[in-house]
């Protein structure tokens, strides 16, 4: 199906070159690929990319998202061990792992994506659309900007701490129809108190997306807040 719809292979998605049955289990091949983009992180040894470099990756998997969205298909495990270049030193990449994605309006799971890279209405158990992409996107481009995960949470409970102490409390919209609320919050709607296994615990609206990134370009920030919202999907 992605074959058909990227014909001239010109959206940047990994294609199946043939697939067979051997000892009654099913084998697929694909084209050979480089390095996966979190390998290439650790190459340069966690210090992360210039923002020349990352701006280049980043069109190269938009072109992919493009494509999906416009199709109504979500990737729906978006991360960096997903995405190979397609030769060593190149900024030219293909997404690969389809194995979760589903198309906008038939969602099959309830609860995907790797958890640095999970959107907050997935956590939350709210319905969700093609913007959980575009927020798995956010997380990868900062991580490649700093070499380390933008919300490097130890579990669900401190991944939603992570983002709630950089973008603050969800909206009472995403709030009421989150379906996991009582997990992660009281009666009164306060964020139930956690601490990590390190004795951090993280506060609401404490920390800025620039301080983090170590950033004050404009542009930079002003993509990656675009990216990193909270949406309400019905």
């Amino acid at each position: 199906m992605l074959r058909k719809k990227d014909c001239n292979n010109s959206s940047n998605i990994i294609h199946m070159k043939e697939h067979f049955m051997f000892r009654d289990h099913l084998c697929i091949t694909f084209e050979l690929q480089g390095s996966n983009l979190f390998e290439v992180i650790k190459k340069n040894r966690y210090q992360g990319f210039s923002l020349n470099a990352v701006r280049r990756f980043t069109q190269s998997i938009l072109k992919c998202l493009q494509m999906l969205h416009r199709e109504g298909i979500i990737h729906c495990d978006l991360k960096p061990e997903n995405i190979v270049v397609t030769q060593n030193g190149s900024y030219n990449i293909k997404v690969i792992d389809f194995g979760s994605s589903c198309f906008e309006h038939q969602r099959v799971y309830s609860y995907i994506q790797s958890r640095f890279y999970r959107s907050p209405e997935v956590i939350l158990g709210c319905s969700y659309g093609v913007e959980i992409d575009m927020w798995s996107l956010g997380c990868i481009v900062a991580e490649l900007h700093t070499g380390l995960p933008l919300f490097p949470g130890e579990n669900e409970k401190e991944q939603i701490a992570c983002i709630m102490e950089v973008f603050g409390l969800p909206p009472e919209d995403i709030l009421k129809q989150a379906s996991r609320k009582k997990k992660f919050f009281d009666s009164k709607g306060n964020p139930r108190d956690y601490t990590s296994s390190k004795g951090q615990a993280r506060q609401p609206g404490t920390k800025d997306l620039a301080s983090v990134l170590i950033s004050s370009d404009p542009l930079f920030l002003d993509f990656l807040k675009s990216c990193l919202t909270y949406v309400s999907v019905q």
